[in-house]
C-alpha cells in the first residue's frame, strides 16, 4: 500500500511579495518603454529608409564620408579612410529638393515645364491614371485648404443597434446630394468609417444627419479611441448631450 502524496508546500509570504513586486513592476516598465522604443525604431526605420533612397542619387562626392575623409586629407582605398554612416543625410537632402522644386514649380518657367510634363504623361494610358491619381491625393492631403474631418459620431454598423465609430468629413454636394435628396428638411452627410487598428482604411458613408449621434470628444481622442481597439478611452462626456441634443 502506497504512501499518500504529501501536499504541496507553500510558497513563503516574502517570495510571493518579492514575486509579484517584479511582475508588476515588469509590466510598468513594458508600459513606458513600449510606445518609446516603437516611436524610436519607427523614426530610426523611416529616416534609413529614406536615406536608402535618396542617397544613391547623391553624387559620391557629397556623401559624408567623402568630405569627411578629404577634409581629414584621406585618399580613397588608404588604410586612413574612414567610413562614416550618418543617418538622415538622404532626409535633409530630400527636404532640400522638394523646397527647391516647390519653389521653381511656382514660377512662370516652373509652371510651364510642370504643364508640359503633365500633357506628356497624359498621353500614356497606364501612367497617366497612375499619375493622376497620386496627384489628386496629395493635393487633397497637403494643399493649403485641405479638407479636415468637422465631428466624430457614431453611426449604426454592421446592423440596427450596433454602433460604431465615423467621422463626418462634409455635407452631400453636387450629384450625390441631388440624387439622394428626397424633399425632406433633412441633409445627407459624407462619413468616414475607419478600421481598428488601421484607421487609415475604412468605408465611406453617406447617410442622413439624423441616423447619427454627433460626439463631444476630440477628433483625436475618437482616433485613440479606435486605433487601440478601446482600450484607450477619452473623459466621460457632459451629462445632457447624449444623442443629438437630446438631455437626460
Amino acid at each position: 500500500m502506497t504512501a499518500p502524496a504529501k501536499p504541496p508546500r507553500p510558497r513563503h509570504w516574502l517570495i510571493t511579495r518579492i514575486a509579484s513586486a517584479i511582475r508588476n513592476n515588469f509590466f510598468a516598465g513594458v508600459v513606458v518603454i513600449a510606445p518609446l522604443g516603437l516611436t524610436v525604431w519607427l523614426i530610426w526605420t523611416a529616416v534609413g529608409w529614406v536615406d536608402g533612397f535618396v542617397m544613391p542619387f547623391v553624387p559620391r562626392y557629397w556623401h559624408p564620408d567623402a568630405m569627411i575623409n578629404r577634409w581629414l586629407g584621406n585618399p580613397r582605398g588608404s588604410p586612413e579612410w574612414i567610413d562614416v554612416n550618418i543617418r538622415g543625410v538622404g532626409v535633409v537632402v530630400f527636404l532640400i529638393f522638394t523646397v527647391l522644386i516647390g519653389w521653381m514649380a511656382k514660377g512662370l518657367i516652373g509652371r510651364s515645364l510642370l504643364r508640359a510634363g503633365e500633357e506628356i504623361l497624359g498621353r500614356v494610358p497606364v501612367v497617366r491614371s497612375v499619375y493622376n491619381a497620386v496627384k489628386q491625393i496629395a493635393e487633397t492631403l497637403i494643399s493649403n485648404s485641405e479638407v479636415k474631418f468637422e465631428k466624430a459620431c457614431l453611426v449604426q454598423f454592421p446592423r440596427k443597434d450596433c454602433w460604431t465609430i465615423a467621422f463626418i468629413t462634409a455635407p452631400a454636394k453636387g450629384e450625390l446630394r441631388e440624387r439622394l435628396s428626397d424633399g425632406e428638411d433633412d441633409p445627407w452627410v459624407c462619413l468616414f468609417r475607419p478600421n481598428t487598428p488601421n484607421a487609415t482604411t475604412g468605408y465611406l458613408f453617406f447617410v442622413r444627419r439624423s441616423e447619427i449621434i454627433e460626439l463631444d470628444m476630440t477628433l483625436e481622442d475618437a482616433a485613440k479611441l479606435v486605433i487601440s481597439a478601446g482600450l484607450v478611452y477619452p473623459g466621460e462626456m457632459p451629462r445632457g448631450t447624449l444623442r443629438n441634443g437630446e438631455g437626460v
